[in-house]
């Protein structure tokens, strides 16, 4: 079932239509999806353009688009009805209650989500469990883009070397073709790839031209490219990146960017709040 919305150039659909859609994306990736995974292919189900998928939800606090928001915001909702739960690594899935073939009924889901507010008061200032992620990720995006370009670029080496790179080294300073920088990861201790690096601080999209104008500095010189923003990348980005006959390149964008700042601890740091709870069976039992 393919959903169509008539919507203009430059809106987005509300939230409740993005409930089946996120369904039908993690039925079509097998059951479970990753974020990223779940986003593309959203946005290919619904038909979205590059200039909805580059509308921000939030210009002044971040790089979060209003599609990623939406998206976000409706895998919790949905999560909150009992269809989808997600891992602590972020993988998505249907759980058994999810409908097969049926569309949900998204005023249902919100009903439910209200009970669950009325039961739960706490949680009516925090807009839901994303809101509250995509909050500090904001934060992370601002702090990213407030630094200078060379600022960056280090953070970069310095992300690929805490990944398990060697050899990395900044380039971008002198004027390198638009390449940043350049390092060695080696697999199983035997396979070795030479791979160039750019480096983009983003408050938007990565466009096709310069996916292209990186390759053509890159070719012949090594492996693999990297292209690392605090932005995001259009669909004809990510297309022109996986093109074939041409050279690889991966994407990094703002929301990978910062889990990967966050496995890694570099300047994300996870607090873990004690909390005592007291046992009352225990005392019963004595």
């Amino acid at each position: 079932m393919l959903y169509i919305f008539d919507v203009a150039k430059h809106s987005i659909p509300p939230l409740d239509a993005f409930m089946n859609p996120v369904l039908q994306a993690l039925k079509q990736l097998n059951d479970s999806g990753s974020n990223e995974e779940i986003y593309a292919k959203v946005a290919e189900i619904m038909g979205l353009s590059d200039e909805q998928l580059e509308l921000l939800h939030n210009p002044d606090k971040g790089t979060t688009t209003e599609a990623e928001y939406r998206i976000a915001l409706a895998k919790t909702y949905l999560k909150t009805y009992g269809v989808l739960e997600n891992s602590s690594r972020g993988v998505w899935s249907l759980t058994a209650k999810a409908p097969t073939d049926e569309p949900i009924n998204p005023k249902d889901v919100k009903k439910k989500y209200n009970q669950l507010l009325q039961s739960k008061p706490e949680l009516m200032n925090s807009d839901v469990e994303t809101e509250v992620e995509l909050t500090w990720k904001d934060e992370v995006i601002g702090e990213l883009l407030s630094i200078s370009s060379q600022a960056f670029e280090r953070l970069a080496q310095r992300m690929l070397r805490e990944s398990g790179f060697t050899q990395v080294e900044v380039t971008g300073r002198t004027g390198d073709g638009g390449i940043d920088g350049k390092g060695i990861i080696r697999l199983g201790g035997l396979l070795s790839f030479h791979v160039f690096f750019q480096c983009k601080r983003y408050k938007g999209s990565v466009g096709p031209k310069e996916i292209r104008d990186f390759r053509g500095a890159m070719v012949g010189r090594g492996d693999k490219g990297l292209f690392i923003t605090t932005g995001n990348f259009t669909k004809d980005a990510l297309k022109e990146a996986s093109r074939d006959g041409a050279p690889p390149i991966d994407l990094i964008d703002g929301d990978l960017l910062i889990n990967k700042l966050q496995e890694l601890s570099l300047g994300i740091k996870t607090q873990m709040i004690e909390q005592t709870v007291v046992d009352k069976e225990w005392f019963k039992a004595l």
